[in-house]
């Protein structure tokens, strides 16, 4: 199995299935910009304080959250999976940072550095 099948389904620290994984495009259901996953965390990992300031419709601290490169921009987000859905255009993200976290696109979907490890 490749270590990419590995990382897709994988299940997180509180038992659940990550529904989104590294290199994948997804488009954020609130904002509507596209964007491609680089981590994942099994559930919310930053402070109380950002949660309450940034989360208007306060999705779940106990899901998979997400650090995703938003396309045409320098920007990062950390969103939560339930504000995610994949990217339907097939098109790959254009972000400074694509270069460093990942080795190529392909299938729709980018390569993560780390795989290669």
């Amino acid at each position: 199995m490749s270590k990419r099948r590995k990382q897709e389904g994988k299940k997180t620290m509180t038992g659940r299935t990550a529904l989104v994984y590294p290199g994948q495009v997804i488009r954020h259901k609130l904002f509507n910009y596209r964007g491609v996953v680089y981590d994942v965390d099994p559930v919310f990992m930053l402070e109380d304080e950002w949660y309450d300031a940034m989360t208007g419709n306060r999705p779940p601290k106990d899901a998979p959250w997400y650090r995703v490169l938003v396309h045409d921009s320098d920007e990062e987000t950390y969103v939560a999976e339930a504000n995610l859905e994949p990217d339907a255009t097939g098109e790959p993200v254009n972000h400074p940072a694509i270069q460093e976290l990942f080795v190529g696109y392909r299938e729709g979907r980018y390569v993560p550095r780390d795989y290669l490890n």
